[in-house]
């Protein structure tokens, strides 16, 4: 079993930035791909953004390249990403997910998720 437990998230004016943490426990990941995804109220679950944990290889969804950076750093366990120049269409609950190894967009590829932490961005 894996537990993630994601942080961060707040209410941030259009312009501004913020950084999410996903720290997870409960088994070792050193094969594993952890990536952000979002929801916004009425629409489906996107992908934002995964990364090796070993930080290899990184991909991001188009709407947020350039903007968003994601990282993690092995030694706490925890994902990273850092929003900037946030714009209202980012507002949405973020959530951070694991596979096993899969280099993946699709959420249904992930086993393990968040509870999920809310970004609103005002305009």
């Amino acid at each position: 079993q894996v537990q993630l437990v994601e942080s961060g998230g707040g209410l941030v004016q259009a312009g501004g930035s913020l950084r999410l943490s996903c720290r997870a426990s409960g088994r070792t990941f050193s094969s594993y791909v952890m990536g952000w995804f979002r929801q916004a109220p009425g629409k489906d679950r996107e992908f934002v953004a995964y990364i090796t944990w070993t930080g290899g290889i990184k991909y991001y969804a188009d709407s947020v390249k350039g903007r968003f950076t994601i990282s993690s750093d092995n030694a706490k366990n925890t994902m990273y990403l850092q929003m900037n120049s946030l714009k209202a269409e980012d507002t949405a609950v973020y959530y951070c997910a694991v596979n096993s190894g899969m280099l993946t967009v699709r959420p249904g590829s992930y086993d393990y998720w968040g509870p999920g932490t809310q970004v609103t961005v005002s305009s």
